[in-house]
């Protein structure tokens, strides 16, 4: 099978799992234990946020180990919308959002009864500056948005976003960077709260970030013991977390020569493309060059997705966290795009580790599918 969902999740690098299976072997004691094999994986576990820490230029009691980003997210969302409460019940997000902020979002308005504001987007993806600046209002806390779509790879204007919110209201932001993280340099310091996750960038899945200002108080969604700074209950998962640092180190190591390469690749599968009739790229120059969302409109999503597979490609048709609710694209829906687009695009995800000659194989593949299966 050739790989091609990178924006889904990474295989693990080979420094992070060779880093990992001796962690476990060796510092496996829990890491709250007071013994010394406790406090060698305690100690283990502070130098890795503190190396994480280094890495992003933020303080190292800002950061909280999470199991994903989904429950990153989740913290900084309700736990920052139930503990500031009292100060407003309006909350800003938009409408191509990860699920995990939907949903959350969703379950404030319907059962702690908050205002929430769903922002369009430009026919690009982006976020329409112009209805954020209408939205905001005295009762607005928490405004939510991520940094690169995940489906499309469009990036947010998150200085221009972070400042307007700033300068106009009292809310924090909190952003999603999961995508955009190893691709792009991340403004934490215009940023109240960030969430991040190791199995896009080559880490270990289950095993996120939040970055959260000092300054910012949480309601803890999961309540125990002392972990976390009481912000999180349950034993630490101090393994995952202690390769994090040398998850994040390899990813921003690379950074800029990867991204070229990237960059070349999606020039080369993208000229491909156009030459083929009935087709619509709608990643463009203001997106990540990592995603390509693209639409055969003569062909449905899961007609090119299940070819596909039968050639040994592996795509998405949407977001994987909502591949098995239907197959209509919410995002491409919100762009404006059209139904047809909606139903009919794939999400193919790049990465240094794609070869140039798997590329070609994909756009021959394609061109072969959107030939014998258009519908008329």
């Amino acid at each position: 099978m050739i790989y091609f969902d990178y924006a889904s999740t990474t295989p693990i690098h080979e420094e992070v799992l060779n880093a990992y299976i001796k962690i476990l072997q060796n510092h496996y004691a829990n890491a709250d234990s007071l013994h010394d094999e406790g406090r060698e994986s305690q100690r283990l576990m502070e130098k890795s946020r503190a190396q994480t820490a280094q890495l992003l230029s933020v303080s190292t009691e800002e950061l909280l180990f999470t199991s994903c980003a989904s429950e990153a997210n989740s913290l900084a969302i309700k736990g920052f919308a139930l503990a500031h409460r009292h100060r407003g019940n309006h909350i800003i997000t938009t409408c191509v959002e990860h699920s995990s902020v939907l949903k959350a979002m969703e379950q404030l308005e319907q059962q702690f009864q908050f205002r929430v504001t769903y922002l369009p987007v430009n026919c690009d993806g982006t976020v329409d500056l112009d209805a954020l600046r209408n939205a905001l209002d005295a009762d607005t806390i928490l405004v939510s948005t991520m940094y690169v779509n995940n489906e499309t790879g469009a990036i947010n204007p998150i200085e221009k976003i972070a400042c307007l919110v700033h300068e106009q209201s009292r809310a924090v932001v909190h952003v999603d960077c999961v995508q955009a993280l190893g691709k792009l340099p991340i403004p934490l310091s215009l940023i109240d709260m960030a969430t991040f996750s190791a199995h896009k960038i080559y880490g270990l899945k289950g095993s996120a970030l939040l970055y959260k200002k000092r300054n910012i108080n949480l309601l803890p969604l999961i309540n125990g013991g002392q972990q976390e700074q009481g912000m999180r209950g349950g034993t630490s998962n101090a393994p995952v977390n202690i390769v994090f640092a040398k998850t994040l180190r390899l990813a921003l190591s690379n950074q800029e020569p990867h991204n070229k390469y990237v960059q070349q690749l999606h020039d080369r599968l993208c000229a491909k493309f156009q030459e083929l009739p009935d087709v619509q790229i709608q990643s463009n120059e203001r997106c990540i060059p990592h995603i390509i969302s693209v639409a055969f409109l003569k062909v449905g999503s899961e007609v090119m997705l299940n070819a596909l597979n039968e050639r040994g490609f592996a795509v998405s048709a949407q977001s994987t966290c909502s591949s098995k609710s239907k197959a209509h694209s919410y995002v491409i829906a919100a762009m404006g795009l059209g139904e047809a687009a909606a139903t009919h695009t794939i999400r193919i995800s790049l990465s240094h580790q794609t070869k140039r000659e798997e590329v070609d194989a994909l756009a021959a593949a394609i061109k072969e599918i959107n030939h014998d299966y258009r519908t008329k």
